[in-house]
């Protein structure tokens, strides 16, 4: 071994013991054997209570795994009715998801939706590649109405991690919208976490114990455990004294042949599919470099004693060892193998100009502390070391703390010449060529596939890319370099809550988990943009234009009515039409990021409340009863439209609504002329006639209502209003986020064409009970003008009466 690394002290198993001197330190050894008589307890149980996500909205949870645990259950229901044939034909942009990723938050539009058919409870009896993808990556599964999974200890490592739910994924989640529409589900859940009852008890159902003999036969599995404490440069696992036990015989043969197959795993119970490390220790030690911190998991098998001892031998074989394991560590202030490459600490520097961000600068006396951004030249290891120019390593620590999961890490290299520096990164160790969790080499070789990494504008002088939601702990990160003393390059470290400032195309706002104790932070962008950092364009500078001019302009098409309604001097009625054109419009341009006359909410109250009122104005305006009692209507339909309008204006069921009111003003209105009229002609006639005569005349009295119906409407407008009015709810009911804007716009030609429509439907109504018609027909009668009490014999004047 390298004579400047500092070697632990050989830990034999059954020196059950823990040390730690100075920069070298032991580790614990368990031995895990079946016990039936211990239990489990519950560490944790949380329910969440019915949570309704609209269109585009996410939920996030955290739960947090402590070493000793032993299993994490999850039941969810939800009322999502998808199944495998339907969620094919569902859209990216409406799929109900679940997702799942260990340390940190899950992000689905970066991973483009990857969506398996499957159900989230297949995770505890899925296949081997299922589980391992859970562990290593974030995981998406379509919602389902009922979920229920167990994940065990054997399958997922402790630690922090985090439930993402979505309701539609994709660039467009996170662009302003116009309206929000699509379908919404609810879901509540019930999660909870269980230990062992006893620190010595391990496994699933924690019956599994840390003191069984060191000895045991071919294909039987142990299982050991250790801790990883601090930043170390290898971890060496060996298995030494081995030897073969007769049970029989009792006879102890020296085994130099004998497999003993050993699985290392960080953070979960090892297997023969599913491990980090293996080989076979009974021939040489087990080498991890660069070990990530925290607890390592060891399994180790005897294979083929029969081969070493013959068949006839083979009744009670049992294989006993010593396992030992080294934990290699540099001194303080250096890394590598040979522990001649250069490690600073990256000290935190909270930005008091932003809230939640910090800068990184290096604990050094070589750089200035006083800037976000260090010289990186006085900092590089020195490459006169044998191991060539191309393998020269400076390494950088930093930490995340507990709860900032939600940002991303910001890296910037730029140099006065072409840069000829690697990045890597890896969290929980120091990374290498052979282990890393992102990386960038050049602009065509980097981690850009990896769905948490995000380039930038990199060019051969610059270097500028995000390692997105962040895990909690420690992070470290390697210069693979070349010295050139000539180059001159300034490197910045810091946590960001938006990556990119949003792009300069969003806002970038803050929020928690569901349990409060992780902030995370998103992009909600403008009304052409999208992605999880406003980058994607989704609509034009062109058709922005376009889509402003046709929601702005469209609402000329109020000059319609309003005109009409001039015209036969309803002045009501042109004060309304002419005050919704105008404050849709005054809404539409704020809408588009044009001009706001007033607030936001403002001019969507007045928008939407004028329109109701102006599509329910025109049925009342049919009638022809009283001004008192269409005051009183208008009242009512005020009041009930405002309300609509300040609670879920967008929501399609009320063009329903607005018209069914519309519908039942012009119904109360006929009701109403109808009993007035039946109430004159029953004074009119009285109650004395026969009751066939009444029946007469009443069916004569109907036929002459209807009669008039039918004079005082022109049919051929009804018709063609109803035409427009239809057309303006299929409009309505099509508008989605996308087609917003086309929809709108012929939703605002539709519904003031079929207001103009029906104002132009009426004509000046004939009371016929109390007018009579001018046909021609003069009565000529005899008046006497001379009173009665002249004298017979004077001439009295005749006077005709038309």
């Amino acid at each position: 071994m390298v004579e400047n690394l500092i070697p632990c002290y050989r830990f034999n198993l059954i020196i059950l013991s823990y040390c730690v001197f100075l920069s070298c330190f032991f580790v614990r050894s368990y031995s895990l054997g079946e016990v039936d008589a211990y239990g489990t307890f519950s560490i944790s149980s949380f329910r969440y209570p019915e949570t309704r996500l609209r269109p585009f909205d996410s939920r996030y949870f955290r739960v947090d795994l402590p070493p000793w645990f032993s299993s994490l259950s999850i039941v969810l229901e939800s009322d999502v009715d998808l199944d495998a044939r339907s969620i094919a034909k569902v859209p990216e942009s409406a799929l109900p998801l679940i997702c799942l990723r260990d340390g940190s938050l899950p992000l689905p539009q970066v991973t483009n939706a990857f969506v398996k058919g499957l159900v989230l409870g297949s995770f505890s009896n899925g296949s081997s590649n299922e589980l391992e993808d859970i562990q290593n990556e974030e995981q998406c599964y379509p919602m389902q109405k009922n979920i229920s999974v167990k994940l065990t200890n054997e399958q997922i490592s402790p630690g922090a991690w985090y439930l993402g739910f979505f309701n539609g994924v994709g660039a467009i989640r996170t662009q302003s919208k116009m309206i929000i529409r699509g379908p919404s589900y609810s879901f509540t859940a019930n999660i909870s976490v269980e230990g062992c009852t006893t620190s010595t008890m391990w496994g699933q159902y924690c019956n599994q114990n840390s003191f069984d003999s060191p000895c045991h036969g071919n294909g039987e599995i142990k299982v050991f455990f250790l801790d990883v404490l601090g930043i170390a440069e290898q971890l060496i696992i060996m298995a030494m004294n081995v030897t073969f036990s007769m049970t029989q015989s009792n006879n102890t043969l020296n085994a130099g042949g004998a497999n003993i197959v050993c699985f290392a795993r960080h953070g979960a119970m090892p297997s023969e599919i599913l491990h980090d490390y293996s080989g076979d220790i009974s021939n040489g030690p087990l080498i991890v470099d660069s070990p990530k911190v925290g607890r390592w998991y060891i399994t180790i098998i005897p294979v083929n004693l029969s081969k070493e001892l013959g068949e006839t031998r083979n009744a009670g074989i049992q294989v006993c060892y010593s396992l030992e394991w080294q934990v290699l560590e540099c001194p303080m202030g250096k890394a590598g193998l040979n522990c001649k490459w250069e490690r600073y600490i990256l000290q935190t520097v909270i930005r008091k100009e932003t809230l939640f961000e910090s800068y990184y600068i290096p604990v050094s006396e070589k750089v200035p502390s006083d800037s976000a951004a260090f010289p990186l030249e006085p900092l590089l290891s020195n490459s006169s070391y044998d191991e060539g120019q191309d393998n020269t390593w400076t390494y950088f620590l930093l930490d995340i703390p507990r709860g900032a999961a939600g940002g991303s890490i910001h890296i910037q290299l730029t140099s006065d010449t072409k840069i000829k520096h690697e990045i890597y990164a890896k969290s929980g160790g120091l990374p290498s060529l052979q282990s890393w969790d992102y990386y960038y080499a050049n602009r065509t070789n980097n981690s850009v596939g990896s769905m948490f990494f995000k380039l930038y504008n990199s060019s051969e002088e610059k270097v500028d890319f995000y390692i997105l939601y962040v895990r909690e702990g420690t992070w470290g990160f390697g210069i693979r370099h070349v010295n050139t003393s000539k180059s001159e390059t300034v490197m910045s470290v810091s946590l960001e809550r938006c990556p990119k400032r949003c792009s300069s195309h969003g806002q970038c706002r803050n929020a928690f988990d569901a349990s409060g104790l992780t902030l995370y932070s998103f992009c909600a962008c403008d009304r052409d943009h999208g992605g999880f950092d406003c980058s994607v364009e989704l609509v034009s500078h062109r058709g922005h234009v376009q889509q402003s001019v046709a929601l702005i302009a469209s609402n000329a098409a109020a000059l319609l009515p309003a005109y009409q309604a001039l015209r036969q001097k309803a002045f009501a009625e042109w004060v309304l039409f002419t005050a919704s054109g105008i404050s849709s419009g005054l809404y539409h341009a704020c809408d588009v990021g044009t001009w706001c006359a007033l607030s936001f909410n403002v001019l969507q109250f007045m928008d939407f409340w004028l329109s109701f009122m102006a599509v329910v104005s025109t049925f009342i305006y049919l009638t022809t009863i009283d001004e008192a009692l269409k005051r009183t209507i208008h009242t009512v339909v005020a009041i009930l439209t405002a309300m609509m309008a300040i609670t879920k204006a967008t929501r399609s069921s009320n063009i329903i609504l607005v018209i069914s009111i519309g519908a039942a003003g012009l119904l109360i209105g006929l009701l109403v002329e109808l009993s007035t009229k039946f109430r004159s002609f029953s004074l009119r006639f009285g109650f004395c006639m026969n009751m066939v005569d009444r029946q007469q005349t009443i069916m004569e009295w109907l036929r002459n209502f209807m009669k008039t119906i039918l004079r005082r409407f022109r049919w051929g407008f009804v018709l063609v209003g109803f035409a427009a009015l239809a057309m303006a709810a299929i409009s309505w009911k099509l508008e989605t986020s996308q087609s917003y804007w086309i929809w709108h716009s012929i939703w605002h030609v539709s519904i003031y064409t079929s207001s103009f429509f029906f104002l132009c439907s009426k004509v000046s109504s004939l009371n016929s009970e109390n007018q009579r018609p001018l046909d021609g027909t003069y009565e000529l009668t005899r008046q006497d003008s001379m009173p009665r009490g002249d004298s017979e014999g004077r001439e009295r004047p005749e006077v005709l009466t038309i």
